[in-house]
Parts: C-alpha cells; sequence; structure tokens
C-alpha cells in the first residue's frame, strides 16, 4: 500500500510544509538523506503550546508530538518535489519536550510522534529516537521533533 493511501485511512492530509520562521532552511538534502529541521507542535489551529508536568497532560503532549511528525512528512514531502512515495524509511528523530524540571516521562510524549509514523509507514516507519525534556521552547510549544529521513 502506498504511503500516500495509508495516510488517507488514517484520516491525515499533510499540509504544505511549513515556512521557516529564522534564517535557516527547513530541509537539508545530502544523498539519500533529508535532514528536517524542528518542526514545532501546531495543526490547523495554531500553535500547540504548554508545558508538561505543569498545564499538558502526557495524552496531550503525545498528540502535539503527533503534530510534529505529521509536519516532518510534509517536509520531507517538499523535498522530494511533491512526491511522498520516495520516502524510503525513517532513520532517526530527536524530541524535545517542554517541561518541568521534575517531569520523567518524556519519551511516552514522543511516542506520539513514533507511533504515528509506524501507522503511516509500517516498518519503514521505525526509527532511532532521543527523547529530552527542554526548560522551554519556541513560542512556548509544547514539543518540537527534527527527523533524518532516507529517500529513494
Amino acid at each position: 500500500m502506498s504511503i500516500t493511501d495509508r495516510l488517507a485511512e488514517l484520516g491525515v492530509t499533510l499540509p504544505d510544509a511549513p515556512a521557516p520562521a529564522a534564517n535557516y532552511v527547513p530541509f537539508v538534502v545530502v544523498g539519500n538523506l533529508v535532514y528536517v529541521s524542528g518542526q514545532i507542535s501546531m495543526d490547523a489551529s495554531g500553535l500547540i503550546c504548554g508545558k508538561l508536568g505543569e498545564n499538558m497532560d502526557v495524552e496531550t503532549g503525545a498528540a502535539a508530538a503527533r503534530c510534529c511528525a505529521i509536519n516532518l512528512l510534509a517536509q520531507v514531502k517538499a523535498a522530494c518535489g511533491g512526491d511522498i512515495e520516495r520516502l524510503e524509511r525513517v532513520v532517526k528523530l530527536t524530541g524535545f519536550v517542554n517541561s518541568t524540571a521534575d517531569f520523567s516521562e518524556q519519551p511516552k510524549v514522543i511516542n506520539g510522534a513514533s507511533d504515528f509514523m509506524v501507522e503511516a509507514l509500517g516498518d519503514a516507519g521505525r526509527h532511532s529516537r532521543s527523547a529530552v525534556s527542554a526548560a522551554a521552547l519556541p513560542l512556548g510549544v509544547a514539543v518540537e521533533i527534527e527527523g533524518i529521513f532516507q529517500i529513494r
């Protein structure tokens, strides 16, 4: 089954790739790898802000991470000239969670992105990963995730 078909089954339409907010590019292609800059938690309604362990629970944080994953795939699609079917596999995700000093469930939050990648891509969505805490993230968002992807 194609990636487009899997996304449709999940009820997901990839948005236009978000534009960078400062002096950097949204992705860099080196050989068959795409390095995608950090995608902050946002959906069609806007930014998803909050601090885990203070005013946001793990389930809501995981949903924010899922939105980051969708935006990562939108960037990969843009890097592939609009052809998401060129995506071969997710290599690595690095997730940053805006959380209090005593919050320790960052992996559960970033699971929102990891689980989505596997749902959308099957085994090609399985990846290496880091999930770390941050005292603050840009614009007060709850989650930011960057990724490395292999393409054809």
